[in-house]
Protein backbone atom coordinates (compact mmCIF):
# COMPACT_ATOMS: atom_id res chain seq x y z
CA UNK A 1 0.00 0.00 0.00
CA UNK A 2 1.28 3.49 -1.03
CA UNK A 3 2.85 5.42 1.79
CA UNK A 4 0.83 9.08 0.03
CA UNK A 5 -2.28 7.02 -0.16
CA UNK A 6 -2.04 6.35 3.78
CA UNK A 7 -0.75 9.83 4.64
CA UNK A 8 -4.14 11.18 3.14
CA UNK A 9 -6.03 8.68 5.03
CA UNK A 10 -4.73 9.75 8.15
CA UNK A 11 -5.94 13.35 7.82
CA UNK A 12 -9.80 11.71 7.33
CA UNK A 13 -11.97 13.76 9.43
CA UNK A 14 -13.57 10.40 10.51
CA UNK A 15 -11.56 9.40 13.03
CA UNK A 16 -12.09 5.37 11.99
CA UNK A 17 -10.79 6.30 8.64
CA UNK A 18 -7.63 7.70 10.56
CA UNK A 19 -7.76 4.58 12.68
CA UNK A 20 -7.58 2.28 9.99
CA UNK A 21 -4.78 3.92 8.17
CA UNK A 22 -2.61 4.04 11.74
CA UNK A 23 -2.76 -0.16 11.36
CA UNK A 24 -2.34 -0.15 7.88
CA UNK A 25 0.82 2.60 8.14
CA UNK A 26 3.21 -0.38 9.60
CA UNK A 27 2.75 -2.29 6.33
CA UNK A 28 3.18 0.30 3.92
CA UNK A 29 6.05 0.97 1.54
CA UNK A 30 7.68 3.47 3.83
CA UNK A 31 11.12 2.65 5.36
CA UNK A 32 10.40 5.28 8.24
CA UNK A 33 6.95 5.09 9.76
CA UNK A 34 7.91 7.09 12.82
CA UNK A 35 7.29 10.58 10.96
CA UNK A 36 4.22 9.78 10.18
CA UNK A 37 2.87 8.20 13.67
CA UNK A 38 4.27 10.80 15.93
CA UNK A 39 1.12 13.54 14.64
CA UNK A 40 -1.15 10.80 15.26
CA UNK A 41 -0.11 10.40 19.41
CA UNK A 42 -1.84 13.90 19.18
CA UNK A 43 -5.53 12.61 17.34
CA UNK A 44 -8.51 13.90 19.32
CA UNK A 45 -9.83 10.34 18.81
CA UNK A 46 -8.48 8.10 21.77
CA UNK A 47 -8.78 4.97 19.42
CA UNK A 48 -6.22 6.90 17.04
CA UNK A 49 -3.82 7.73 19.86
CA UNK A 50 -4.06 3.94 21.07
CA UNK A 51 -3.69 2.24 17.64
CA UNK A 52 -0.95 4.85 17.02
CA UNK A 53 1.25 3.77 20.01
CA UNK A 54 0.78 0.30 19.51
CA UNK A 55 2.17 0.82 15.93
CA UNK A 56 5.26 2.44 17.31
CA UNK A 57 6.42 -0.98 19.14
CA UNK A 58 10.05 -1.86 18.47
CA UNK A 59 10.66 1.85 17.47
CA UNK A 60 12.99 2.63 19.75
CA UNK A 61 14.83 6.12 17.67
CA UNK A 62 14.97 8.64 20.53
CA UNK A 63 11.97 10.97 19.17
CA UNK A 64 9.83 7.44 19.32
CA UNK A 65 10.91 6.57 22.91
CA UNK A 66 10.37 10.32 24.22
CA UNK A 67 6.68 10.43 22.43
CA UNK A 68 5.66 7.13 23.92
CA UNK A 69 6.99 8.04 27.32
CA UNK A 70 4.24 11.22 27.08
CA UNK A 71 1.53 9.05 26.39
CA UNK A 72 1.53 7.60 29.86
CA UNK A 73 0.35 10.84 31.05
CA UNK A 74 -2.43 10.65 28.19
CA UNK A 75 -5.90 11.57 29.32
CA UNK A 76 -7.20 8.09 28.67
CA UNK A 77 -6.18 4.85 30.31
CA UNK A 78 -6.69 2.37 27.28
CA UNK A 79 -3.95 4.69 25.62
CA UNK A 80 -2.11 5.05 28.75
CA UNK A 81 -2.20 0.92 29.28
CA UNK A 82 -0.48 0.71 25.57
CA UNK A 83 1.88 3.01 26.22
CA UNK A 84 2.95 1.25 29.37
CA UNK A 85 2.67 -2.25 27.00
CA UNK A 86 4.87 -1.04 24.42
CA UNK A 87 7.90 0.69 26.80
CA UNK A 88 7.44 -2.44 28.39
CA UNK A 89 9.04 -3.75 25.32
CA UNK A 90 11.87 -1.68 24.69
CA UNK A 91 15.84 -3.51 24.72
CA UNK A 92 18.19 -0.42 23.67
CA UNK A 93 19.46 0.84 27.23
CA UNK A 94 19.52 4.02 26.05
CA UNK A 95 15.70 4.42 25.89
CA UNK A 96 15.37 4.45 29.56
CA UNK A 97 16.42 8.19 29.23
CA UNK A 98 13.58 9.90 28.67
CA UNK A 99 11.52 7.50 31.38
CA UNK A 100 13.74 8.56 34.21
CA UNK A 101 12.06 11.96 34.51
CA UNK A 102 8.73 9.71 34.99
CA UNK A 103 10.12 8.48 38.23
CA UNK A 104 9.77 11.73 40.17
CA UNK A 105 7.21 11.95 43.14
CA UNK A 106 5.37 14.70 41.44
CA UNK A 107 4.15 12.33 38.20
CA UNK A 108 1.04 10.90 38.78
CA UNK A 109 1.25 7.21 40.82
CA UNK A 110 0.17 5.43 37.21
CA UNK A 111 2.35 6.93 34.77
CA UNK A 112 4.93 6.62 37.37
CA UNK A 113 4.25 2.50 38.29
CA UNK A 114 4.20 2.04 33.94
CA UNK A 115 7.75 3.98 33.78
CA UNK A 116 9.49 1.70 36.67
CA UNK A 117 8.20 -1.02 34.64
CA UNK A 118 9.04 0.27 31.69
CA UNK A 119 12.88 1.08 32.84
CA UNK A 120 13.12 -2.38 34.83
CA UNK A 121 14.86 -4.46 32.18
CA UNK A 122 17.13 -1.97 30.71
CA UNK A 123 18.93 -1.80 34.01
CA UNK A 124 19.07 1.69 33.94
CA UNK A 125 21.91 3.31 37.21
CA UNK A 126 19.60 6.57 36.74
CA UNK A 127 16.86 4.80 38.42
CA UNK A 128 18.47 3.77 41.09
CA UNK A 129 17.49 7.05 43.28
CA UNK A 130 13.91 7.38 42.19
CA UNK A 131 13.47 3.25 43.16
CA UNK A 132 15.04 3.86 46.75
CA UNK A 133 12.97 6.80 46.94
CA UNK A 134 9.93 5.26 45.75
CA UNK A 135 10.42 2.37 48.36
CA UNK A 136 7.80 4.18 50.84
CA UNK A 137 5.53 5.42 48.09
CA UNK A 138 1.55 5.46 49.41
CA UNK A 139 0.57 3.97 45.90
CA UNK A 140 1.64 0.29 46.55
CA UNK A 141 1.89 -0.19 42.40
CA UNK A 142 4.80 2.26 42.36
CA UNK A 143 6.47 0.48 45.42
CA UNK A 144 5.85 -3.11 43.35
CA UNK A 145 7.46 -1.63 40.26
CA UNK A 146 10.41 0.41 42.29
CA UNK A 147 11.26 -3.15 44.20
CA UNK A 148 11.51 -5.14 40.71
CA UNK A 149 13.46 -2.05 39.62
CA UNK A 150 16.13 -2.72 42.68
CA UNK A 151 15.95 -6.34 42.29
CA UNK A 152 17.12 -6.34 38.19
CA UNK A 153 20.12 -3.32 39.32
CA UNK A 154 21.39 -5.76 41.82
CA UNK A 155 22.76 -2.77 43.59
CA UNK A 156 24.05 -4.36 47.28
CA UNK A 157 23.41 -0.61 48.94
CA UNK A 158 19.90 -1.78 48.47
CA UNK A 159 19.96 -4.59 50.55
CA UNK A 160 19.01 -2.95 53.57
CA UNK A 161 15.53 -1.33 52.36
CA UNK A 162 15.02 -3.93 50.41
CA UNK A 163 14.62 -6.47 53.30
CA UNK A 164 12.73 -4.06 55.47
CA UNK A 165 10.15 -3.80 52.73
CA UNK A 166 10.22 -7.33 52.85
CA UNK A 167 9.66 -7.99 55.84
CA UNK A 168 6.87 -4.91 56.59
CA UNK A 169 5.32 -3.80 53.92
CA UNK A 170 1.67 -4.19 54.09
CA UNK A 171 1.21 -5.10 50.16
CA UNK A 172 1.40 -8.96 50.23
CA UNK A 173 2.86 -8.58 46.19
CA UNK A 174 5.26 -5.97 47.14
CA UNK A 175 6.48 -7.89 50.25
CA UNK A 176 7.05 -11.22 47.72
CA UNK A 177 8.91 -8.87 45.02
CA UNK A 178 11.60 -7.88 47.75
CA UNK A 179 11.87 -10.92 48.83
CA UNK A 180 12.49 -11.71 45.59
CA UNK A 181 14.89 -9.51 44.54
CA UNK A 182 17.13 -10.25 47.69
CA UNK A 183 17.58 -13.22 45.68
CA UNK A 184 21.32 -11.35 44.55
CA UNK A 185 22.11 -10.72 48.12
CA UNK A 186 25.52 -11.35 49.21
CA UNK A 187 25.64 -10.74 53.10
CA UNK A 188 23.40 -13.21 55.86
CA UNK A 189 22.00 -9.81 57.10
CA UNK A 190 18.91 -10.85 55.21
CA UNK A 191 17.96 -13.80 57.12
CA UNK A 192 15.49 -12.42 59.29
CA UNK A 193 13.01 -10.83 56.68
CA UNK A 194 13.16 -14.12 54.71
CA UNK A 195 12.87 -16.44 57.71
CA UNK A 196 9.91 -14.45 58.35
CA UNK A 197 8.63 -14.20 55.11
CA UNK A 198 8.31 -18.43 55.78
CA UNK A 199 6.21 -17.20 58.16
CA UNK A 200 4.14 -14.52 56.35
CA UNK A 201 -0.22 -14.70 56.26
CA UNK A 202 -0.12 -14.88 52.24
CA UNK A 203 0.99 -18.00 50.97
CA UNK A 204 2.92 -16.69 47.83
CA UNK A 205 5.00 -14.56 50.14
CA UNK A 206 6.08 -18.03 51.82
CA UNK A 207 6.72 -19.80 48.84
CA UNK A 208 8.84 -16.45 47.43
CA UNK A 209 10.73 -17.21 50.75
CA UNK A 210 11.28 -20.80 50.50
CA UNK A 211 12.71 -20.52 47.12
CA UNK A 212 15.43 -17.16 47.90
CA UNK A 213 16.08 -19.19 51.11
CA UNK A 214 17.55 -21.72 48.36
CA UNK A 215 19.03 -19.93 46.02
CA UNK A 216 21.24 -17.40 48.57
CA UNK A 217 22.37 -21.09 50.16
CA UNK A 218 21.84 -19.73 53.31
CA UNK A 219 22.51 -23.03 55.73
CA UNK A 220 21.34 -21.44 58.60
CA UNK A 221 17.64 -20.94 57.33
CA UNK A 222 17.34 -25.06 57.28
CA UNK A 223 15.41 -25.64 60.66
CA UNK A 224 12.97 -22.61 59.57
CA UNK A 225 12.91 -24.75 55.68
CA UNK A 226 11.94 -27.85 57.40
CA UNK A 227 9.11 -26.57 59.35
CA UNK A 228 8.21 -24.95 55.51
CA UNK A 229 7.80 -28.81 54.50
CA UNK A 230 4.47 -28.52 56.92
CA UNK A 231 3.26 -25.55 54.83
CA UNK A 232 -0.50 -25.86 54.52
CA UNK A 233 -0.15 -24.72 50.49
CA UNK A 234 1.81 -27.86 48.58
CA UNK A 235 3.34 -24.66 46.80
CA UNK A 236 5.28 -23.83 49.29
CA UNK A 237 6.26 -27.43 50.42
CA UNK A 238 7.93 -27.61 46.91
CA UNK A 239 10.02 -24.34 47.30
CA UNK A 240 11.30 -26.07 50.81
CA UNK A 241 12.26 -29.22 49.58
CA UNK A 242 13.84 -27.27 46.69
CA UNK A 243 15.97 -25.68 48.72
CA UNK A 244 16.49 -28.81 51.04
CA UNK A 245 18.34 -29.78 48.56
CA UNK A 246 20.70 -27.36 47.44
CA UNK A 247 21.38 -26.83 50.82
CA UNK A 248 22.13 -30.80 50.86
CA UNK A 249 20.43 -30.51 54.42
CA UNK A 250 20.23 -34.00 56.17
CA UNK A 251 18.10 -32.22 58.51
CA UNK A 252 15.29 -32.09 55.94
CA UNK A 253 15.61 -36.11 55.47
CA UNK A 254 12.42 -37.28 57.39
CA UNK A 255 10.39 -34.44 56.07
CA UNK A 256 11.31 -35.30 52.24
CA UNK A 257 11.30 -38.80 52.72
CA UNK A 258 7.48 -38.31 54.14
CA UNK A 259 6.76 -35.89 51.05
CA UNK A 260 7.68 -39.15 48.65
CA UNK A 261 3.72 -40.70 49.59
CA UNK A 262 2.00 -37.07 49.21
CA UNK A 263 -0.75 -37.17 46.47
CA UNK A 264 0.70 -33.97 45.02
CA UNK A 265 3.10 -35.67 42.12
CA UNK A 266 4.69 -31.58 41.57
CA UNK A 267 6.16 -32.43 45.64
CA UNK A 268 7.06 -36.32 45.17
CA UNK A 269 9.21 -35.08 42.17
CA UNK A 270 10.87 -32.18 44.13
CA UNK A 271 11.59 -34.22 47.29
CA UNK A 272 12.93 -37.30 44.69
CA UNK A 273 15.03 -34.61 43.62
CA UNK A 274 16.07 -33.15 47.01
CA UNK A 275 17.24 -36.59 48.62
CA UNK A 276 19.11 -37.25 45.61
CA UNK A 277 21.28 -34.02 46.02
CA UNK A 278 21.66 -34.68 49.72
CA UNK A 279 23.00 -38.27 49.08
CA UNK A 280 22.19 -39.67 52.26
CA UNK A 281 22.07 -43.68 51.84
CA UNK A 282 18.76 -43.44 54.60
CA UNK A 283 16.69 -42.02 51.44
CA UNK A 284 17.69 -45.29 49.26
CA UNK A 285 14.99 -47.68 51.08
CA UNK A 286 12.66 -44.95 50.77
CA UNK A 287 13.44 -43.94 47.01
CA UNK A 288 13.60 -47.56 46.30
CA UNK A 289 9.62 -47.58 47.08
CA UNK A 290 9.08 -44.31 44.79
CA UNK A 291 9.92 -46.82 42.15
CA UNK A 292 6.55 -47.88 42.00
CA UNK A 293 5.13 -44.75 41.88
CA UNK A 294 1.68 -44.05 39.77
CA UNK A 295 3.58 -41.11 38.07
CA UNK A 296 6.24 -42.00 35.42
CA UNK A 297 8.43 -38.45 36.39
CA UNK A 298 8.89 -39.37 39.67
CA UNK A 299 9.88 -42.60 39.07
CA UNK A 300 12.43 -41.75 36.60
CA UNK A 301 13.39 -39.03 39.47
CA UNK A 302 13.59 -41.86 41.99
CA UNK A 303 16.10 -43.59 39.34
CA UNK A 304 18.32 -40.54 39.22
CA UNK A 305 18.15 -39.91 42.69
CA UNK A 306 19.25 -43.49 43.71
CA UNK A 307 21.87 -43.33 41.25
CA UNK A 308 23.63 -39.74 42.43
CA UNK A 309 23.02 -41.59 46.40
CA UNK A 310 25.14 -44.34 44.79
CA UNK A 311 27.72 -41.99 42.75
CA UNK A 312 28.00 -39.81 46.18
CA UNK A 313 28.56 -42.96 48.44
CA UNK A 314 31.87 -43.97 45.74
CA UNK A 315 33.37 -40.58 45.74
CA UNK A 316 33.38 -40.37 49.58
CA UNK A 317 34.81 -44.47 49.67
CA UNK A 318 37.46 -42.55 47.28
CA UNK A 319 38.41 -39.52 49.43
CA UNK A 320 38.36 -41.89 52.74
CA UNK A 321 41.40 -44.65 51.04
Amino acid sequence: MSTATIAERLQDADAAVRRLAVIDLPYSDEDDIVPLLLPCLNDGDASVRSEAVRALEGQESADAVQALAAMLLDPDAAVRKAAGEVLGELKESESAAPLLPLLTADVPAEARALAFRAVRALRSPGAFAPAMQSLRDPDAAVRREAVGVLGYLKDEAAIGELAEVAANDPDAEVRRIAIGALGYASSVSVLPALTRGLADAQWMVRDESAQTLGKLRLALAIPDLVRAMQDDYWQVRVKAARSLGLLKAEAGLPALVASLAHPISNLRKEAAIALGEIGDTRAIAPLEGALADPDPDVRKLARLALTAIGLAQKARAGEGA
